[in-house]
């Protein structure tokens, strides 16, 4: 039994490597969470004393190569003190929540889920409900995936946290499907 299960995490951690080998698969490390964020939707409401934007209706937000789409955001931001360094407009996003057929894209990744919160200053993009990573041909699906801007590396389980709108996978497990180069003999 105990052979079984190292196996099991030699081909589960083997398996995450294999959608994540070679530098240009870790396309999200070191992304730029100070670059500009451009958005366009439908709607925004700005909710000025609450210090955040509500946007919805087709929604599209980019940052240094990275789309993030979805039915609907609120993006959480700080007010800056006039003449604060690097603002530009006195507003620091803070945060992102996006919910409906979330979908976020950079080259050719890209992940998928019900919802998802993008904290700008851990660098740290949370997913949760039926969600699922691809790259290529290679597939990943679960209830919840984190994915560390920094390093790069992306947890994937099979069971999600939270309230409505969030479900666990089918299985309540992991499943992938990766592509094995052709060995010759």
């Amino acid at each position: 039994m105990k052979r079984i299960l190292i196996l099991l995490s030699t081909v589960a951690l083997g398996a995450t490597g294999l959608l994540y080998a070679g530098a240009d698969a870790q396309v999200f490390k070191n992304h730029d969470s100070n670059a500009p964020v451009n958005f366009t939707a439908d709607r925004i409401e700005v909710q000025d004393r609450a210090d955040r934007v509500v946007v919805s209706g087709n929604v599209e937000v980019t940052q240094a190569g990275m789309t993030l789409n979805a039915a609907r955001m609120t993006v959480a931001y700080k007010q800056q003190p006039n003449g604060a360094a690097n603002t530009g407009n006195g507003v620091e996003i803070q945060r992102i929540d996006a919910s409906g057929n979330v979908v976020i894209t950079k080259a050719d990744q890209t992940a998928r889920g019900n919802v998802a919160i993008y904290d700008l200053n851990a660098k740290l993009i949370t997913m949760v409900g039926n969600v699922s990573l691809t790259q290529g041909v290679n597939r990943l699906t679960g209830g919840r995936l984190v994915m560390d801007l920094n390093s790069g590396r992306t947890t994937v389980d099979g069971r999600s946290t939270g309230g409505a709108g969030t479900s666990t996978s089918p299985s309540g497990r992991v499943s992938g499907t990766f592509t094995v180069p052709q060995r010759k003999n």
